[in-house]
């Protein structure tokens, strides 16, 4: 893709990155890709907002290229250090020397730690702006959204908000950049609620005072670090994300997340009639082999759906392991107040459900009810687990109205 004008002598000079296989190291996204946004502001004075991570650095400066000598820029704004923001500094440095970087007190430290640099860097306040000519720019600290340094950079007299990583997404831009001219509108904003939910969630309480902050601030485009510019309906994204910070302490959505795993089969036999149970009752139903399904994937359903149910076999005398896998990421990524439901098979003796229910208590989820069989489930049983799983999924639904 080459350099797009988003508005006069505003410019999107980003890259796409489809072949990384993990955002972070950790987050798949071998089919989605990412794109790593970047903007310039050409001016009497010339402003370069956000970069890119290193592996893409050719791209990258020949982008710039195509819009203004990059040995003519006189600012390098970094709203976020992380190094898929910030990888390519170095070698931009080498090419403009004079250039000066701004960025939060925080920011400063980290130029020194993450890239050795100390000089040219200027400290810019909450609420500073900086004037380039016929554009100004206006700073606002935003920390933890999602490292302490964060801020967004405003540009007032087009109205836009270059978001960092706020009110992004995974999804590599085909083609199109702006949210009016995307064709498949309802795959960014499911790839907006993984990247919320695998990199955001825990700072939810900080992304709900960042978006009140900002709440009377004229916003035209919201422009992020990742995924669409939103120019036609910038609320749109703002209220996505709101819903999903709220998620973190307030009432979820009417549904469920089935996670489960089998060793021989016997807790899949089981699982079968469990979901059909729930969904004769009319709920969402998400279902995940933990097995094969990456827990990126797992996250967005447990942040929006209201109830969890695990079928799982005991495992040497604990829960299962890929199960525990999940659980740990849910516990580090604030994923509270759940509804649970178990269901699984043992061979000679239980125990998945005591460790189940350290869990439960460190989740600060509610334990529900409980079903468990020997071995391979008999056609009574069987059928007691459809029964369970209707029993439980209007469980979920009373939870729900009674908050």
């Amino acid at each position: 893709m080459s350099a797009i004008a988003i508005k006069p002598d505003i410019y999107w000079v980003g890259v796409n990155d489809r072949t990384s296989d993990l955002f972070e190291g950790l987050w798949p996204i071998t089919q989605e890709g990412v794109s790593y946004n970047a903007y310039l502001v050409r001016d009497e004075r010339q402003a370069i907002i956000d970069l890119s991570k290193a592996i893409k650095g050719d791209q990258f400066f020949e982008q710039v290229a195509a819009v203004t000598d990059l040995s003519a820029l006189d600012y390098i704004v970094i709203n976020h250090m992380e190094p898929d923001h910030s990888g390519v500094l170095r070698t931009l440095l080498r090419i403009a020397p004079q250039v000066e970087i701004l960025g939060s007190e925080k920011t400063k430290a980290m130029l020194e730690s993450f890239y050795g640099v100390t000089e040219n860097v200027r400290v810019v306040e909450d609420g500073e702006t900086l004037s380039l000519g016929q554009h100004t720019l206006q700073f606002f600290s935003t920390p933890f959204v999602h490292w302490p340094e964060t801020m967004m950079t405003y540009e007032t007299s087009r109205r836009i908000l270059f978001a960092c990583d706020a009110f992004g997404s995974y999804g590599a831009l085909r083609g199109a950049i702006f949210d009016d001219d995307c064709a498949d509108l309802d795959f960014y904003e499911q790839e907006a609620l993984r990247y919320y939910a695998n990199i955001v969630a825990k700072f939810s309480r900080m992304v709900l005072r960042a978006i009140d902050k900002l709440a009377d601030l004229p916003v035209d485009m919201i422009a992020p670090s990742h995924g669409l510019i939103w120019r036609r309906n910038p609320e749109r994204i703002v209220e996505l994300y709101r819903r999903w910070a709220e998620y973190a302490t307030g009432p979820t959505e009417p549904g469920i997340t089935l996670l489960y795993a089998s060793m021989y089969g016997n807790t899949e036999k089981m699982m079968n009639t469990v979901a059909q149970g729930i969904s004769s009752e009319g709920l969402p139903l998400d279902i995940f082999d933990v097995h094969h399904t990456h827990v990126s994937y797992i996250l967005s359903s447990l942040w929006t759906k209201a109830g969890v149910m695990i079928g799982a076999p005991t495992y040497e005398g604990g829960l299962f392991p890929y199960v525990v896998h999940v659980l740990d990421m849910a516990k580090r990524k604030g994923v509270r107040g759940k509804l649970l439901g178990y269901f699984g098979s043992y061979g000679w003796s239980g125990g998945a459900q005591r460790e189940l229910g350290q869990w439960v208590e460190d989740l600060k989820w509610e334990s529900g009810p409980v079903l468990d069989f020997v071995g391979a489930p008999t056609q009574a049983e069987l059928e007691q687990g459809e029964a369970f799983g209707a029993a439980f999924a209007r469980s979920v639904r009373e939870r729900l109205e009674q908050r």
